[in-house]
């Protein structure tokens, strides 16, 4: 896995910075995780431009969120928040064209193990079943839990996963298949039937 670079300033730091209105909060989320959300844009976009144009959305965001909001676990607050920003800016350009995306590749994978003649609110309520996929994820391996968020919460490749885990696109996928298995078992022994 990828070595996580070590900083000075803390998310408590960071986002009492917000809560002062200091615009050095800016700053310093864009130091601590710039990369790690132009990652999370660069997978649902691949255009640098985009990217660049969802951070800055992302940052506007987050200051407008905090205050009121004091985030428990700052790095998922933003990331949520880019991912919300990149997923609107895709719907957006889908319209105009069609563009590639790992968005539409992770998800159309994650569709066959999810998809149901049943709505949602027929089943569970969606926040429901969401924490049953929570659970489920926290009982993973932590190599497969790096497999499943990487895959269809970060967006990221199968073969950006491989290289970051030392391991083959083959095994990747195995790994992709054994866990949507899984998580399909999973779902089913708590009442969500697919």
């Amino acid at each position: 896995m990828a070595k996580r670079e070590e900083y000075n300033i803390t998310d408590e730091q960071i986002i009492e910075l917000y809560w002062q209105r200091n615009e050095a909060a800016i700053q310093e989320t864009d130091k601590k995780y710039g990369k790690l959300l132009y990652k999370i844009a660069y997978n649902i976009l691949k255009n640098d431009c985009d990217c660049e144009e969802c951070q800055n959305d992302t940052y506007l965001k987050t200051w407008n969120a905090i205050p009121p909001s004091r985030p428990a676990v700052f790095p998922a607050f933003v990331c949520k928040i880019m991912r919300f920003v990149s997923i609107n800016r895709y719907k957006e350009k889908k319209v105009k064209r069609n563009i590639p995306s790992e968005l539409t590749v992770s998800m159309d994978e994650l569709y066959d193990t999810l998809k149901s003649d049943k709505t949602a609110e027929e089943q569970y309520e969606a926040e429901e079943v969401g924490k049953i996929i929570s659970e489920y994820v926290r009982c993973l391996s932590k190599k497969n839990q790096y497999i499943f968020v990487g895959r269809f919460y970060m967006l990221d490749s199968v073969d950006s996963i491989a290289n970051e885990l030392g391991m083959s696109a083959s095994n990747v996928y195995k790994a992709l298949n054994r866990i949507k298995q899984g998580l399909k078992c999973y779902l089913e022994k708590n009442g969500v039937f697919i």
